[in-house]
């Protein structure tokens, strides 16, 4: 394997795992808030107003260490996904086309929304157990193989693999739209001559991408989230039904509970990651 093919798979892993560890709090956060006030679970109370807010009341109930509750499954879903969703998505851009000048947003999108669906298709355990770990807290004990272990005891393998099409259709929706507008908004404000190759344009570029992944993802990801965490009886028939349940009963709103957590955390989830893959690209290795 050549360094051209499997740079982007490494780097893009590392660079994903960084990203992660910085912003996990707020990641947790936005969980709680998109689980609370769901109809006919234990989540019902509304027990938090905001994101600073669930996180004070998180700190202050439940200990600092609950805000990296599910860290652990977070990290080795970054490691696989992170891995995957950057060299797949890089991979078969040099593969359609020679260079990065002859790339056009439909053919980024094409390649985001594959490399989005395989990745987070692969990693959906991980995801699984993180929400869990995250809207539970305390509640959930012992190590995370063990939990993994008593995943598959009570639910078996569709409880590991429970809201993949979900995961996968988020994963397309942010892949699908973060990747390219990052690749094109970099590649304009290059082209722009006022600025280079630099941290300053990694920077902008992975603000714009993180801004507009937040506002296509959001309502996807309530849903994920609401049906990656129901145990037992189950709530919602299906992904349509969770969506059409929430809007009806707690109002379309409902649908971007979390917003300014998960855009808090996917601003900076993304410039942490592009300022941290752009500097790994330029090592000689």
């Amino acid at each position: 394997m050549s360094n051209s093919n499997w740079k982007p798979f490494v780097f893009g892993g590392l660079a994903s795992v960084t990203a992660e560890c910085g912003t996990f709090p707020i990641d947790l956060a936005k969980t709680r808030l998109q689980v609370q006030g769901q109809v006919g679970s234990q989540y019902r109370e509304i027990r938090y107003r905001g994101m600073l807010h669930a996180m004070v009341k998180i700190c202050r109930e439940e200990g600092v260490r609950t805000l990296y509750s599910g860290l652990a499954p977070a990290m080795l879903r970054q490691a696989s996904y992170g891995t995957i969703k950057i060299g797949t998505y890089q991979s078969l851009k040099r593969l359609l086309v020679d260079s990065p000048e002859d790339e056009t947003l439909l053919l980024n999108v094409a390649c985001g929304v594959t490399s989005g669906v395989i990745s987070s298709s692969i990693a959906n355990p991980t995801d699984v157990l993180k929400i869990r770990m995250q809207a539970q807290g305390s509640v959930i004990q012992g190590s995370m193989m063990g939990n993994f272990i008593n995943i598959y005891q009570q639910e078996g393998t569709r409880g590991l693999w429970k809201g993949v099409s979900l995961t996968a259709q988020r994963a397309a929706i942010v892949v699908g739209v973060e990747l390219p507008v990052y690749d094109i908004t970099k590649k304009h404000l290059i082209k722009s001559g006022h600025m280079g190759d630099t941290v300053y344009t990694h920077f902008l570029s992975s603000f714009v991408c993180g801004l507009a992944g937040a506002l296509t993802s959001n309502p996807v990801d309530v849903v994920r989230t609401r049906m990656m965490n129901q145990r037992g009886a189950a709530l919602y028939q299906g992904t349509l039904d969770c969506l059409l349940q929430t809007w009806r009963s707690e109002g379309f709103m409902a649908l971007y509970k979390g917003f300014f957590p998960n855009w808090l955390r996917l601003g900076p989830w993304n410039i942490i990651f592009f300022l941290t893959y752009e500097q790994l690209k330029k090592l000689n290795v």
